[in-house]
């Protein structure tokens, strides 16, 4: 029974086997032939955004479904290319292989392959809470600003200029310096597929229903608009010949399957690319584990952070083998999965298995598709991703937290991706350590009329001269207890009267030894001016903790249940 309860945590399709009906696969093939149409498009977009052949984006949506279906714990997340992750990769690759002592398809899929192991050992040591350490306000910054560098970089695509860079000024001052080279038919295309997609967004489902169709299969419907914009300019172009009209066109695409490789990897090239790999897969693991939770809070299921982990990791290995990029879990896909009714891990693999035949059969019919098609797509999806209200909100409800989301979403678009990724961990980082250090301590006084003690400067509370009370919101560690020291300090300082310091420690979860130290000083310097030190509401575990050591017996005042009881007892005294 053990095994069995091992095997289905390991492998959580095996548990959907149990059950698995004619209807519930009828489901999943519908859910996976409507993702499969969607994805197609999609994969070569973020191929290209990646710097990478087209064909390589198909390769990327294949094996890592595959892997992610028997793996994940997810029923509907679809894992795939994805924009934010693509950008990373185009970053990192560009610089590993300037030199060009590695190709840019075996480093892509070497950066694809570390990403997943990485990923995959952080999940079987069940380290799924450390994306709990990235600020959800920062990732917020850092998207926004990811989502605006991929707009501007599809911008060349757009207009049919050649440009490039890394930053928002570079990419700006390269499309500026080409602005007299616009191809007019690529930025008609394209401006005609900006405006359809965001028409259909807006009135395709509206449409749809009036014609008599029911809203469920109107809003999957108007989901598929940008495989209508697809269809189309493909036969523009074959049309109007845009071939010999300097139109880019995505070309030819071979047809065919994937090859399973090794990557190769050397020393060299594992140093230059471990530290993106480590950002990319912390990136990808955040968005994908927080698609996967929103679409499970709607069907009231459960999602295992650690082993999705351990999903997420062994599709980028997937990748890896399979001449891919790094992947991650897709929302619009995801979304559209969902809706589309996928009951399983199984429509992921059924999805697979469709790309896998547009792979062999369909890509001659892409030799047409204007990549000016692709940049408006990719243009339309990731500015829905673009969220600056995230400032307001944060200046209105924490400063902290908007300094950092400020000077994330400044650092991104000034110096990159990278150093945007890198000032996102390392401001998350700061901000832990900042209120780590800085816990809430009340002076609390009594509310007339009852047990109740809060913060003397929001309440009319009763005070004695003679007792001074202080209530800490939080953990008493190292980093943190000379900021209560300064307080008791302070307040003796500016009341000569004081014979009595009550530590109320009904929100103290834990005091670590360092603090521990600096209580036994506190209470020694105390008794040395005739003030008796106090605590209150002491948790259970804190009280073994106090028990372990010296420190209950040098105590020179007492430990009372409530902090009534401790205010009433030195009163009387």
């Amino acid at each position: 029974m053990m095994a069995t309860q091992q095997l289905f945590r390991w492998f959580p399709i095996l548990a959907t086997l149990n059950g698995y009906d004619r209807d519930t696969l009828i489901r999943d093939l519908l859910a996976a032939a409507i993702v499969t149409v969607l994805l197609i498009p999609q994969s070569l977009a973020y191929a290209l955004l990646a710097g990478l052949p087209a064909e390589v984006g198909l390769y990327a949506s294949m094996v890592p479904l595959i892997v992610y279906g028997v793996f994940g714990t997810s029923n509907t997340l679809s894992v795939g290319p994805v924009a934010v992750v693509s950008l990373m990769s185009a970053a990192a690759l560009g610089e590993v292989t300037a030199s060009g002592t590695v190709g840019y398809l075996s480093a892509a899929a070497a950066l694809a392959l570390l990403s997943g192991v990485i990923l995959a050992v952080l999940g079987a040591l069940r380290l799924g809470m450390l994306a709990n350490f990235l600020s959800h306000p920062v990732i917020s910054g850092f998207i926004t600003a990811s989502a605006l560098l991929i707009a501007l970089s599809q911008f060349r695509h757009l207009l049919g200029v050649p440009a490039n860079g890394d930053t928002a000024p570079e990419l700006m001052a390269s499309l500026w310096e080409n602005i007299n080279a616009v191809n007019n038919l690529a930025l008609i295309t394209g401006l005609g597929v900006v405006l359809f997609l965001y028409w259909a967004r807006a009135y395709a489902a509206k449409l749809l229903k009036a014609l008599g169709l029911s809203s469920s299969t109107a809003d999957l419907l108007s989901k598929a608009a940008p495989v209508l914009g697809v269809l189309a300019t493909i036969a523009l172009s074959f049309w109007m010949d845009f071939e010999t009209q300097q139109v880019a066109l995505v070309g030819l695409i071979p047809a065919g399957l994937p090859s399973l490789t090794m990557p190769i990897i050397s020393l060299p090239l594992l140093e230059a690319l471990l530290v993106p790999a480590l950002m990319i897969a912390i990136i990808g693991y955040v968005e994908s584990v927080s698609v996967a939770k929103t679409l499970a809070a709607k069907r009231r299921q459960r999602i295992d952070t650690n082993q999705e982990l351990v999903a997420l990791g062994m599709a980028n290995v997937g990748a890896g083998f399979s001449g891919g990029f790094p992947v991650s879990g897709g929302f619009s896909r995801s979304v559209v999965n969902d809706a589309a009714g996928a009951q399983t891990q199984f429509a992921s693999i059924f999805t697979a298995v469709g790309i896998a035949l547009a792979a062999l059969f369909l890509t001659p019919f892409l030799y047409y598709l204007p990549k000016t098609t692709l940049a408006a797509t990719i243009i339309v999806a990731v500015l829905s991703l673009v969220d600056f209200s995230i400032l307001r909100k944060t200046w209105r409800f924490a400063k902290a937290d908007f300094i950092a989301v400020t000077l994330t979403i400044a650092v991104t678009l000034l110096f990159g991706v990278e150093h945007g990724v890198a000032c996102g961990v390392g401001t998350s980082l700061l901000l832990f350590i900042y209120r780590a250090s800085n816990p809430h301590i009340a002076e609390v006084g009594l509310v007339e009329g009852t047990e109740h003690f809060r913060n003397i400067h929001r309440h009319k509370v009763k005070t004695i001269p003679e007792i001074l009370t202080f209530r800490v919101d939080g953990r008493l560690i190292f980093s943190n207890i000379g900021v209560l020291e300064e307080r008791i300090y302070t307040g003796l300082a500016t009341n000569s009267q004081v014979k009595h310091v009550i530590l109320m420690c009904s929100a103290v979860n834990e005091i670590d030894w360092s603090a521990l130290e600096v209580l036994e000083s506190i209470n020694a310097n105390l008794l040395d001016r005739d003030i008796q030190l106090h605590m209150s509401e002491v948790k259970g575990p804190v009280m073994d903790s106090l028990e372990k050591s010296s420190f209950l017996q040098k105590l020179s005042g007492g430990v009372f249940l409530s902090q009534y009881q401790a205010f009433s007892a030195v009163r009387i005294s």
